[in-house]
């Protein structure tokens, strides 16, 4: 058993949890405990250039690495000491039909309220699943203030041999919190909806549930001086060795490319599916991505060697001046040797993951049963706010988190409408191809919680008739790609099928953090009847969501109706285009003036002449048409007597 810090006024309830936990799966090989205490740590200063207050755990920062055995189950204690609700997503893992441990606020839970504990329950020992995942906040934005660490998962034989791992985590950096950019991002004042740029890139390595500590003689700001963050980290390499590294994109915003000078890499591992390997000279590893590769050290130690990271800066609406978007860190054959920095290189490309090949061989799924559309589209709304939309519709949160819908409906449980819009609900087994056509000008990174999907075809240009780029799906593929977060160029598509065999609710969604909470997001109700039979959430859930002053049963506003859903915010609308009866008059006036005005100039260009009685009579009239413009103007402007 291995545990972290134990908080001292929680631990008997935690202890206590642990043994009902224990007792109620015998079958447990073994249980791993981790003891969180979310707090916020004052002055964190990864990039060396500007202190900030950050969410991090036990009162450190960054939240620890996760190292756990797949023989084991993982329960992680939690303790939300912040000031506002909080959870803990576990990114990648199935939670089979336990959906409500899977921390995604407002989908499986209502959160964990400010003074509250929860311990969730990770179930490695029976998911059947290893390799590299990552775990963060799913409320509120916190996973962008810093409330995000690794999670690898080892199985007892590795698919691939090598002699030693590490991890690399990457990740954006903001110099202010998340609510104070959000409020900036969703706001009349950005209708075009630029996302914040980040202030700076990171990247920082772990090994054995410890992160590496800064290159010796290097200066590190106080609160992090035991973490080595960019040009001050290092991996150390013995010549002749092969090492694993399990690269992980923890960015709110940034996509990668990442590659090491001087070594080749061969991909080994995508999202926890291991793959045969397969050279790459450089990664691109989009938002929530995971890729193991294999590299080989150099056996000449007369020079170390720079790994780079470089933000995708496409995807930034500009590059700020003071922003420096490429880090770079090292690898150490001997401290005394110089560092070899190659620069950039010729161009950038994305990794074709449908060429890689899983090791363990499962053949295409049968043809889909159901298909589900989406087309992305971000808009100026009829608010004036920029927001993001799944066929048109933006996502909003729903007051019930829908699996305390699902398990308190009964039968209208299976009636979509009654989770809000953007739910769609899936028979259990349905063969599910769920199509996602990038209508955006940007690429956008797309994760499903609660399965691996297969990526069973993609498209270049899904508005096209010609199948060199838009081809039809291939049926009966012999062994497609199988992962959980998947990156879509813009006018792009991909079709992603699975398989509905895991009873409970779970979230669909663009990984990047401001376009989730700018609505590109749907909910699949997977199997809820069956749900219904299974197991049951603990009380504790339904205590926090009273304690947060939310519904906890009926439909998406607590409810026990499929349709009346008054009170679930809606919208907002994209406006309203074309000619409208007010806009067809307007321009009827303009127009006629104009002609008018024409036809005066010609008939004076032509010789009329006008009487003095006439033309008292059209001044008259002209000053009469203004003062009634003005009227209508300050009538428009709501002003009163006394406004004139």
């Amino acid at each position: 058993m291995m545990m972290n810090i134990i908080p001292s006024h929680s631990a008997r309830h935690q202890r206590s949890a642990l043994l009902l936990c224990t007792l109620a799966a015998p079958v447990l090989a073994g249980v791993h405990e981790i003891w969180w205490n979310l707090t916020y740590v004052e002055n964190a200063n990864p990039d060396g250039l500007f202190e900030r207050r950050v969410v991090g755990v036990n009162g450190t920062w960054p939240p620890p690495p996760m190292d756990v055995h797949t023989t084991d189950s993982l329960v992680v204690h939690v303790t939300n000491s912040l000031d506002a609700p909080s959870t803990l997503h576990h990114h990648g893992m199935f939670f089979n039909s336990t959906s409500w441990m899977d921390g995604a606020q407002g989908v499986s839970e209502c959160g964990i309220p400010p003074g509250g504990q929860f311990d969730y329950v990770v179930p490695i020992d029976t998911s059947g699943q290893w390799g590299t995942y990552w775990v963060h906040a799913h409320a509120s934005g916190q996973y962008v203030d810093g409330l995000r660490a690794p999670l690898v998962l080892h199985p007892p034989k590795e698919v691939h041999s090598y002699d030693e791992e590490f991890t690399v985590i990457l990740g954006d950096w903001y110099h202010q919190e998340h609510a104070v950019l959000l409020k900036r991002f969703i706001s009349i004042a950005n209708p075009g909806g630029a996302e914040p740029v980040p202030d700076s890139a990171l990247m920082y390595f772990a090994q054995n549930a410890s992160y590496l500590g800064p290159k010796p003689g290097t200066l590190a700001s106080s609160v992090t001086s035991a973490v080595g963050f960019n040009e001050n980290a290092t991996l150390p390499f013995q010549p002749g060795k092969t090492y694993r590294l399990r690269i992980i994109n923890t960015s709110g915003f940034a996509a990668f490319f990442f590659w090491i000078d001087g070594h080749d890499m061969r991909i080994i591992e995508v999202d926890g599916t291991d793959v045969e390997e397969s050279p790459i000279d450089l990664l691109s590893v989009t938002v929530a991505q995971r890729y193991s590769v294999l590299v080989t050290a150099r056996n000449d130690t007369s020079a170390n060697w720079a790994i780079h990271a470089n933000m995708d800066t496409d995807m930034f609406d500009k590059v700020p001046p003071a922003l420096n978007p490429n880090v770079t860190s090292s690898i150490t054959y001997s401290p005394s040797a110089p560092l070899n920095d190659l620069g950039f290189v010729d161009a950038y490309h994305d990794v074709n993951d449908t060429a890689l090949v899983p090791a363990e061989k499962i053949p295409q799924l049968p043809p889909p049963t159901k298909t589900i559309e989406l087309e992305v589209s971000f808009d100026t709304m009829d608010d004036g706010t920029n927001r993001a939309m799944f066929n048109q519709v933006t996502y909003n949160s729903p007051l019930v988190p829908a699996i305390f819908s699902t398990l308190s409906l009964g039968l209208n449980a299976t009636v979509a409408e009654a989770y809000g819009p953007l739910s769609f609900v899936l028979d259990h087994q349905d063969v599910v191809d769920i199509v996602i056509k990038n209508g955006d000008a940007g690429k956008h990174p797309f994760h499903l919680h609660g399965h691996k999907y297969q990526i069973v075809g993609r498209s270049e240009d899904y508005t096209s008739a010609d199948p060199a780029l838009n081809p039809p799906i291939v049926e009966g593929q012999a062994n497609p790609i199988r992962r959980d977060t998947v990156q879509i160029p813009s006018m792009h598509s991909a079709t992603l099928r699975l398989v509905a065999d895991n009873p409970g609710v779970w979230f669909l969604h663009c990984h990047i953090e401001w376009h989730l909470e700018a609505g590109l997001a749907i909910q699949l109700v997977e199997a809820p009847l069956l749900a219904q039979q299974r197991n049951a959430p603990p009380q504790i859930m339904r205590d926090h969501c009273a304690a947060l002053g939310k519904p906890f049963s009926g439909n998406a506003v607590g409810k026990a109706s499929t349709t009346d859903l008054t009170g679930l915010h809606l919208g907002p609308f994209p406006q309203v285009l074309g000619w409208r009866p007010k806009g067809i008059g307007a321009m009827f006036g303009c127009v006629l003036s104009a002609v008018l005005g024409m036809a005066s100039v010609t008939w004076y260009a032509l010789g009329g002449q006008m009487t003095d009685e006439e033309t008292e009579e059209e001044v008259r009239r002209r000053v009469e048409m203004k003062e009634g413009r003005r009227r209508r103007m300050k009538g428009l402007l709501g002003l009163g007597r006394k406004g004139e």
